[in-house]
């Protein structure tokens, strides 16, 4: 039986909208080195023919809001929003998307999201995993998490550069600091009460978690070795870990799979491309490689499951 279309919950749409919006205020890298690269709906149609994947969740990738506050953050999200929204109606099926919430407050993260799920229909929110050194754990979003809870609605994490000056030893930041971003942002959902308040909250982390899965061990020690913590509540960290979803974006290589495979369930995996971030070669042959494995299957029915609210056409 030949494998489903895959669902792909990890695929950057750059609006001509966003990038004007960005490029007025000196901003034209999607991370430190790296341009933005040339997009088109039409581009990610032929990657996705090219490589048997049904549907694709559009998002927004770094630098996110590119230093954007305030009333010109908002105005972003509403036109990136309502551009997605136009072309997911449009694409019969093909697209969908994960809106822009600025964070500059919980108050108008939350309207901006109502008005993004329930007044222009997207699926979800698209958020990083931190703004002006704050993550997204502790930086106090409970009405947001309360409205997103409620709606039952997917919320994409990506990694952005953070705002801490770090050595990069000449590598692109999508290749050692994000995984530590997105490192830093679980263990602020794990330590910080977040998902104990919030259980039912469907967060989507990339790249198979980033370097947490390799940590999650050692941040179960954190009471034995630092004698501060030794009052403060326990945190299941594997239960915590395991209400978590995570695309296998850049994750191919079975070592990667293994290793988030080992800590989660497999109805918690979902595909993800990373394209046009990545190359169409290596985003493409990340595809193809998770297209020939056992959790082909198990990352698209997961897809279907977690998308509920806008059901997936069958392939």
């Amino acid at each position: 039986m030949s494998s489903p279309g895959l669902i792909d919950v990890h695929h950057h749409a750059l609006p001509p909208v966003y990038i004007a919006a960005l490029a007025q205020h000196g901003v034209s890298e999607a991370i430190p080195g790296q341009d933005f690269p040339a997009w088109s709906p039409e581009l990610s149609l032929q990657f996705m023919d090219a490589h048997n994947i049904q549907k694709a969740y559009l998002s927004v990738t770094a630098p996110g809001f590119g230093g954007l506050t305030g009333p010109e953050a908002i105005g972003l999200a509403y036109d990136v929003n309502s551009w997605l929204a136009t072309l997911a109606a449009e694409s019969i099926g093909k697209f969908g998307a994960f809106a822009m919430v600025p964070l500059d407050s919980a108050d108008t993260a939350r309207v901006t999201a109502e008005a993004a799920i329930e007044d222009m229909q997207l699926d979800g929110v698209g958020l990083y995993t931190s703004t002006a050194g704050q993550y997204l754990g502790s930086s106090g979003l409970d009405p947001l998490w309360e409205y997103l809870e409620a709606q039952q609605v997917p919320v994409f994490i990506h990694p952005v550069v953070g705002s801490v000056q770090v050595p990069s030893f000449g590598l692109p930041a999508s290749i050692l600091e994000f995984p530590i971003e997105t490192a830093r942002a679980i263990a602020s959902f794990l330590f910080s009460g977040t998902l104990d308040r919030f259980s039912g909250l469907k967060l989507i982390f990339t790249h198979s978690g980033g370097a947490l899965p390799a940590l999650l061990h050692r941040l179960s020690l954190r009471s034995s070795v630092d004698p501060l913590l030794a009052d403060k509540p326990p945190v299941d960290l594997m239960t915590s870990f395991g209400r978590m979803y995570f695309d296998v974006a850049m994750s191919a290589a079975p070592r990667n799979l293994e290793a988030v495979r080992s800590l989660i369930s497999t109805d918690r995996l979902l595909f993800g491309s990373d394209f046009p971030l990545q190359s169409e070669s290596y985003a493409g042959a990340n595809a193809d490689v998770i297209s020939s494995m056992d959790i082909a299957r198990n990352t698209t029915a997961n897809a279907r499951n977690l998308f509920a609210r806008h059901p997936v056409s069958p392939a």
